[in-house]
């Protein structure tokens, strides 16, 4: 069934309405306690999700509703795979129908010339009726049952009788397995949603339905979740070649409406850039979260949304039964744990802290130290993205520690990423998280270098991005931040100032194992360079100042 999703986010905002389609879900997926809702995959992405009845619009009826709110080119992008969709669709419609018509013909015209005349057709019948009459108790009885058994099964039942495969595997081909319409779906529909038009069950003509929504329908349920499948068996091999396991989460704009909040007490300790929209994410989905920051006027906010507040981190952490904590440098998180009226203080038995910081990995195996040594848990989650990312939900979590402690967190991180990966033992997270902002940083400082090389040789910059943009360094941060340094506009979506730490905290893990970094050096100087122009606080694409002064 082809439908629209709508997500609410209260004050801090509202997530457009999401073209996706309802598909079976995996066997081993649990539907959510309590809700009557769908599983639904949206298009434009590979994501799933269990969305509320009263979330879900018919797609053609607000189509053009849908695509005055939503102006974004990962919409479009959307919008064109439902209407590829639907065109391949038609044309399959129309190839069966033709199909259909021409074997219906050639069959009665075979009928035709194979009719007895009416003389022979007497006779024949005659004949019949005397060997019937002559047949034996026991092939009546056979006859009968036969017939019984045709009569009393569905047209599914006997295609599945016919097949030789085990139960429990999915068909090698599953083109022509149809499956009955649902009286559960039928009846849970007809209320919000009543604008969809179900097909006829299987032993119903179809009357006046659109052949194209029919076909949609059953070609969703009779393939159900090839793509979530696809992506389990991709971390099951992840897991088995890097030791490294991850939990696929949730595009906010598509998968996040529908997540189970955990029980449990969740505390949040700094408000930035990224800590602000993960809280955000977190009271969207239903979590109960205790905040604090330093600046406690940023608390506000979520305490209108429904956050508490709290007054110190110790005083979170211990009525708390998760905290986490976002903040700049290895010195914040260090303070921030052994400070006073610090995490450490609220410390006792069975509390877990994840600290989402990024750090170097001597500063988060101390703090794990201190925190099991009190009988804590913890668990290190740095995470890769940016403020947009953070408030979209579409952060990715890199975690490692305690492996219990992240699958307590799964609710948390599905809220706030679209992708969560276990790493091991505490410290392989902080290592690649600067290995991946390392990379990330270098890359802009080449972006902003190709772009002064452009401008003092006459090249158009504009140009060079569309060039960019239609060969494979094409991406979302490319475009971005090429976009930033031609509109000169370095409203922070990735301090500076933090890149060029990262950058710093890499080197320092290269020159530890003795393994050069000239790249991530070079790109350090340059960026050093632009914080003595007072850049610090701008955006990381602000590294072009430091080339054109």
């Amino acid at each position: 069934c082809l439908i629209l999703s709508f997500f609410s986010r209260g004050k801090l905002g509202r997530y457009p309405p999401w073209p996706g389609k309802i598909v079976n879900p995996p066997k081993d997926l649990k539907k959510p306690r309590g809700k009557k809702c769908f599983f639904v995959k949206f298009f434009g992405t590979e994501d799933h999700a269990w969305i509320k009845v009263e979330q879900l619009k018919p797609y053609h009826a607000h189509k053009e509703e849908m695509i005055k709110i939503n102006k974004g080119k990962r919409f479009q992008q959307a919008v064109d795979a439902v209407e590829e969709f639907l065109r391949k669709t038609k044309g399959k419609d129309q190839a069966s129908s033709h199909n259909s018509t021409e074997e219906k013909n050639r069959r009665n015209s075979s009928e035709e010339r194979g009719k007895p005349s009416t003389g022979e057709e007497k006779r024949k019948a005659s004949l019949s009726e005397g060997k019937v009459k002559k047949g034996t108790g026991e092939g009546k009885k056979r006859v009968s049952s036969v017939s019984s058994e045709r009569g009393s099964k569905s047209p599914l039942k006997r295609a599945q009788d016919q097949s030789p495969r085990k139960r429990g595997r999915p068909p090698k081909d599953e083109k022509d397995l149809t499956i009955p319409e649902s009286s559960t779906v039928k009846r849970v529909m007809t209320g919000t949603v009543a604008g969809f038009k179900w097909p006829p069950s299987v032993s119903e003509p179809a009357k006046d339905s659109d052949p194209h929504f029919h076909h949609f329908l059953l070609s969703q349920t009779e393939k159900p979740a090839v793509c979530y499948q696809a992506i389990t068996k991709k971390l099951k091999v992840c897991e088995e070649e890097t030791g490294s396991t991850s939990i696929q989460a949730a595009d906010s704009t598509a998968v996040n409406g529908s997540i189970t909040p955990t029980d449990k007490k969740i505390g949040f300790l700094g408000l930035g850039l990224m800590g602000s929209g993960i809280v955000s994410n977190l009271l969207k989905m239903g979590h109960t979260v205790t905040v604090w920051n330093r600046t406690a006027e940023k608390c506000d906010l979520f305490i209108q949304e429904g956050a508490r507040l709290g007054r110190t981190p110790a005083e979170v952490v211990s009525t708390c039964d998760i905290t986490f904590a976002c903040v700049s440098d290895p010195k914040a998180a260090k303070d921030l744990v052994l400070g006073p009226s610090g995490v450490l203080q609220g410390i006792r038995p069975g509390k877990c802290y994840v600290d989402m910081s990024t750090v170097d990995a001597d500063t988060v195996t101390e703090l794990a130290q201190v925190i099991v040594s009190r009988g804590g848990r913890f668990l290190e989650a740095p995470v890769s993205g940016n403020q947009q990312l953070s408030n979209d939900g579409m952060l990715v979590i890199l975690a490692a520690g305690d492996r219990g402690l992240y699958e307590d967190c799964s609710s948390c991180f599905q809220a706030m990423g679209k992708t969560s990966f276990f790493l091991g033992e505490v410290g392989n997270a902080a290592k690649m998280m600067l290995i991946v902002n390392m990379v990330q940083g270098s890359f802009m400082a080449t972006i902003a270098e190709g772009l002064t090389l452009a401008q003092v040789t006459g090249q158009s910059q504009q140009t060079l991005l569309d060039i960019l943009n239609q060969g494979q360094l094409a991406s979302i941060f490319l475009d971005q931040k090429c976009q930033n340094i031609l509109q000169g506009n370095f409203k922070p979506d990735f301090y500076l100032k933090y890149i060029q730490k990262d950058l710093r905290l890499a080197i320092a893990l290269g020159d530890s194992v003795n393994h050069p970094t000239p790249m991530a050096a070079a790109a350090n100087e340059v960026y050093k360079r632009a914080k003595a122009l007072d850049q610090s606080d701008n955006d990381m694409s602000a590294v072009y100042r430091a080339y054109i002064h």
